[in-house]
């Protein structure tokens, strides 16, 4: 696929990274000529210095060719503009980058995807759905859901005092007379174990696990995690993410919102009056106390400061605030969660290259997804006669080494199979895989 993608920022980054790993022709334009350079020294891709809403540029990147067009500019406009002409030069797919969720909820009054956009995509509202998603399943880290929760992979610390330490797999799975869940990666420290039944639990580890419904209590009492009952929330920062946040965490729980301008303050106020808006620093731990940070369930740091965001948690979690989430900009933060103390960090730039990721790859895959800080994916494949993993029981399809298939969806009704379990057509199968043989197992559901 020749995809063209206008934004070398960090979104823009990520998504050349990925995609020019899968050897998919790789454009990409950018008005800082430093940045291009060091895209050049480490990823196989095209450059071009210019404005992205620049014909002239465009057409030398080829647009007119382009099975897709990206905006990912931090300029809304130039990402609406660039998609908009790019599909006037021939760009079969265009996808832009924006702010404003007028975009998005009021289509009635302007659809801009009349005007040739094929996606528009908010990191700020994907941002905001990670953080409402995290706190409906608080005991974990990361949570990734499929078919609306029939199917949930959980990320999960494990404390030293946790009963399952110094047990391989092969014993914990007997902890349950059923097994609801199964473990399908470990991260320990920097690398990634696709455990086996030998494969033995440490203090500090990070299980990754795939469960249903009915088995979250089970997953949650083996791994020594504790779900929390939650009505109070406090969303540190006015921002973008915030607002969207405050509003939608507003119909279900009591929310405060802390933002230092006083301004913004009374605007977000008057435009969401179901929320309380205070105005003052949310560094202040002073006048966080007197409104009650101690008696909070969860505390959500949404700053257009990571230091800050990272801090505030961290005062929280001493505070004895039972769930802590921060918003960070470097990317490279996300894999130091559990050693710094924060429940979850959540990055907006790479929800959204997720999101493009996934659209790029729906056409083998219903959903996938990939987690910062082990070098594996999740996928969920719709299974037809014609597909290999069919013909067998899953103990015999020989699958490539480093895949698990970890969740069935069948009927509705989410599954976990064992060994002798064998898969039908029109099942939904949820496969986790390291990255070098997730293409492999692509093979086996065509």
């Amino acid at each position: 696929m020749k995809i063209v993608i206008a934004g070398a920022g960090a979104v823009g980054t990520h998504l050349a990274t990925w995609l020019s790993s899968e050897s998919h022709d790789i454009t990409i334009i950018d008005h800082d000529q430093d940045t291009l350079v060091k895209i050049d020294s480490h990823i196989d891709a095209i450059t071009f210095s210019g404005e992205v809403t620049d014909f002239d540029v465009l057409m030398r990147a080829k647009v007119d060719t382009a099975d897709l067009f990206i905006s990912v500019t931090s300029v809304e406009e130039a990402n609406i503009l660039s998609a908009i002409y790019a599909k006037k030069l021939g760009a079969k797919k265009t996808i832009a980058r924006i702010s404003q969720m007028q975009y998005l909820t009021d289509e009635d009054t302007l659809n801009i995807r009349e005007f040739g956009i094929d996606e528009l995509i908010s990191p700020e509202s994907l941002a905001a759905r990670e953080v409402r998603h995290l706190i409906n399943t608080n005991a974990a880290s990361e949570s990734i859901e499929f078919e609306n929760g029939k199917i949930t992979l959980l990320g999960l610390d494990i404390d030293k005092d946790a009963d399952i330490v110094g047990k391989s797999m092969a014993e914990v799975a007997k902890l349950s007379s059923k097994r609801d869940y199964v473990v399908v990666a470990i991260r320990r420290e920097n690398n990634t174990i696709i455990p086996k039944g030998d494969t033995v639990v440490e203090a500090g580890d990070h299980l990754f696990v795939i469960t249903h419904a009915d088995g979250m209590e089970q997953v949650l009492e083996v791994t020594g995690r504790r779900k929390i009952a939650i009505n109070d929330i406090i969303v540190i920062g006015g921002s973008r993410t915030g607002m969207h946040l405050a509003r939608k965490l507003g119909k279900k729980f009591h929310v405060k919102l802390i933002e230092q301008n006083a301004e913004k303050a009374d605007k977000i106020a008057s435009m969401f009056p179901e929320i309380m808006v205070l105005n003052f620093d949310g560094t202040d731990v002073e006048k966080l106390e007197e409104e009650g940070l101690k008696n909070a369930d969860v505390l959500v740091a949404v700053t257009g400061n990571s230091e800050t965001n990272v801090l505030t948690c961290l005062v929280a979690k001493d505070r004895g605030v039972k769930k802590t989430i921060a918003m960070v900009e470097n990317i490279e933060y996300l894999a130091l969660t559990q050693s710094i103390g924060i429940d979850s960090l959540i990055n907006k730039k790479l929800a959204a290259a997720n999101f493009i990721y996934r659209y790029i790859r729906r056409g083998d895959f219903v959903t996938l997804s990939t987690i910062h800080g082990i070098d594996s994916e999740v996928m969920e494949f719709n299974v037809t006669s014609k597909c290999k993993v069919t013909q067998k029981a899953i103990k015999d399809l020989d699958l490539p080494k480093g895949a698990i298939i970890g969740g069935v969806i069948r009927d509705g009704e989410g599954l976990i199979p064992t060994g002798d379990f064998e898969i039908q057509p029109l099942d939904k199968v949820v496969v986790f895989a390291k990255t070098e043989c997730a293409k492999k197992v692509g093979h086996y559901f065509r």
